[in-house]
């Protein structure tokens, strides 16, 4: 089976959703927001991931890197596409829906990636 889970990061914590490949819930937390403790919860789950998504914003490139880095599929989604995407799901704005909305968004591909660069690439000698 294929698993897809939405991170909706904030400052201090972030809200992860996980679904199976027919959009069942799997499992909903959250955790702060530090690359290791994303990457605990997620492989503590004992699943393969096909994607794992999240909005872009300032913490993402930090996050997309530390997730990458540790060998989970981790996408960067564009913020208006996100934005309009969660909208037209016409639910509660909330960390928990955004993260379920997310998840669903990487599950049937609804989404467009932004490039992050690596943060060796940020640094020019």
């Amino acid at each position: 089976m294929k698993y897809f889970a939405g991170l909706d990061v904030s400052v201090k914590e972030t809200a992860i959703c996980i679904v199976d490949e027919v959009g069942k819930v799997v499992r909903e937390t959250k955790v702060l927001t530090e690359p290791e403790a994303i990457i605990a919860l997620l492989n503590s789950a004992g699943l393969e991931y096909e994607r794992i998504g999240l909005e872009a914003g300032p913490l993402s490139q930090w996050l997309v890197n530390g997730l990458a880095e540790s060998g989970l599929p981790v996408i960067c989604v564009e913020t208006r596409h996100m934005k309009a995407v969660l909208k037209a799901q016409q639910v509660n704005k909330s960390d928990r829906n955004d993260a379920r909305g997310i998840a669903q968004m990487m599950r049937v591909g609804l989404y467009k990636p932004v490039h992050v660069k690596t943060l060796g690439s940020q640094h020019a000698d």
